[in-house]
Parts: structure tokens; C-alpha cells; sequence
């Protein structure tokens, strides 16, 4: 398939916006399957577009608390860019790809659900950014991340060299960027880039299937909240994180206030009262 992603398709609780990404669904929890295997899941046109409209599909849903973000196959996240057809393009389809590539980033990172990316194998280029662009990252034990395009004679141009220094600081992001060095699930937890590696396992099939079972547990954790508090805390780090603290704070108030009158609110002091967990519907 190539060119504008096909209508969604749904099929139980799977829906699929391309051949090139798969949706699936479980309870609260959405799978966004990166299904470009055959060639490492490189973020070709039409995976692009279709990682961009689910995602602005996916954010009107009230009944989604959490996405996962994966790719299909064995040993590789995603290699980045589909360099076999960039080579084919003007300098004008370039910039058209550049512009896809980043407006598609900002609507998974602006997405108000808690988006965590399961990096199933190793993330190169365009790859460690979409990681870059989720809430949380998980790891397989043996994948690593690397930002490869100083080597390829351009630099990060899908918000790498902005959120990489948002979340490891400059020193440490100049580093993996001007080095391209391949950085482990190891290092990455160290520094502050990963949250959790996935153990390691005897057989490889074992390793997928381990990490998909940890991101899933640690995304039906997270829907466990109450699904506004998780839309609300969320916006008020993103839009306070760049201000200073009087006017983070301002934020943080005006997020808080919108939980004020919802009867989420109101149900999660109930059930503290009576010691029971709380039934939260989203309102």
C-alpha cells in the first residue's frame, strides 16, 4: 500500500488505520504495532500518516486511558527513516517527509493519554525519536538506542536533538547525538532515558513476549487511575515545563480545578472512605 492511510477498519476490538500499523485494543489499553518487518518497521509515508491519524483518532477516545507503541518482528524497534525511499525523493518531497516525520511526533507526544513505547529491539535514527516523543519507555535487555544521522551526513530532524536534551541534558545528549553511539537498555536506565529494561530470557520468542507482558501490566497499573487525573497531570508537566515556577504553578492550579466537579473525583474519595477501589468512568 502507499500514498493516504485506508479507512479504519474494524474487526472486534482491533482496528487498522494501514497494512503498516496495526491496532489493537484491550480494555483501556491500545497497541499502536509498528508492521513494516520486513524492512526493520522504517517510518516510510504511509506508516507515518498512519501513526499520525490514529493518533489524532485515538485522542478523542474517553474510554482509552494508555497507549503502547511496539513493533512487529524481532530484534528491531524501528530503524528510523526508510532510507530506500527518501533516496527516490526532490529536495521539496524531503521537506514534505520532514514536516510528516515531526507533526507526527508532536501528535503521539501531545496525544492526552499516557503513551509508553516498548522498544521490542533496537531504535536507530527516527526510531529512538519516536521513543523519544512517549511518556515512558520500556526496553528489551538487549536492544539499544542510537541517533545515527551525523553519520549519514544530517543531523536529528524528527525533535531529537530537542527532546534528547529535554530529558538527559545537553552534555549527555550532544554526546549520543555527535558520537552516534549506541547506547544499552543498561545506560539508558542509568540516565534517566529508559524507566524499566524487560529481564532478559533464554529464547528470543521469550524475550518479545516478556516485554510486551511488562508493558501491558504497567499500562493496566496505570489505566487503574482515574482517567482525567492522568489527562490532567499530564498536561500540566507538559505545558509547565518550560515556564518558570510561578507560572508552572499557575498550570498545575488550572489543571487541578478541572477535576473539581467531576464525579471521578467525588467517587475516589468514596472509596477512600470506604476502603474499597475506586470505579473511575472517565467523568
Amino acid at each position: 500500500m502507499s500514498g493516504q492511510p485506508s479507512e479504519v477498519l474494524e474487526t472486534g476490538g482491533n482496528v487498522s488505520m494501514s497494512d503498516a500499523l496495526l491496532i489493537e485494543e484491550e480494555g483501556a489499553v491500545v497497541w499502536f504495532k509498528l508492521n513494516r518487518p520486513q524492512v526493520m518497521n522504517s517510518l516510510n509515508t504511509e506508516l507515518l500518516q498512519a501513526l499520525k491519524a490514529a493518533a489524532e483518532q485515538m485522542r478523542e477516545r474517553r474510554d482509552l486511558r494508555v497507549v503502547i507503541i511496539t513493533g512487529c518482528g524481532s530484534k528491531v524497534f524501528c530503524a528510523g527513516a526508510d532510507l530506500t525511499e527518501r533516496k527516490g525523493m526532490s529536495q521539496a518531497q524531503v521537506l514534505d517527509y520532514l514536516l510528516l516525520i515531526q507533526s507526527t511526533m508532536l501528535a503521539i507526544e501531545s496525544m492526552p493519554q499516557v503513551v509508553i513505547a516498548a522498544i521490542n529491539g533496537s531504535a536507530f535514527g527516527g526510531g529512538t525519536e519516536l521513543a523519544l516523543a512517549c511518556d515512558l519507555r520500556i526496553m528489551a535487555a538487549e536492544a539499544v538506542l542510537r541517533l545515527t544521522e551525523v553519520r549519514l551526513g544530517i543531523i536529528p530532524g524528527a525533535g531529537g536533538t530537542q527532546r534528547l536534551t529535554r530529558l538527559i541534558g545537553k552534555s549527555r545528549a550532544k554526546e549520543m547525538i555527535l558520537t552516534a553511539k549506541p547506547v544499552t537498555a543498561k545506560e539508558g536506565l542509568d540516565m534517566g532515558l529508559i524507566h524499566k529494561v524487560s529481564a532478559k530470557q533464554a529464547d528470543e520468542k521469550d524475550d518479545q513476549q516478556q516485554l510486551a507482558t511488562a508493558a501491558l501490566t504497567w499500562a493496566k497499573e496505570i489505566a487503574g487511575a482515574a482517567p482525567l487525573s492522568l489527562r490532567a497531570a499530564k498536561q500540566a508537566i507538559d505545558e509547565g515545563f518550560d515556564c518558570d515556577l510561578s507560572s508552572g504553578l499557575a498550570v498545575e492550579t488550572r489543571c487541578y480545578l478541572q477535576l473539581l466537579n467531576t464525579k471521578d473525583r467525588l467517587e475516589g474519595l468514596a472509596a477512600f472512605a470506604e476502603k474499597r477501589a475506586p470505579v473511575y468512568t472517565g467523568q
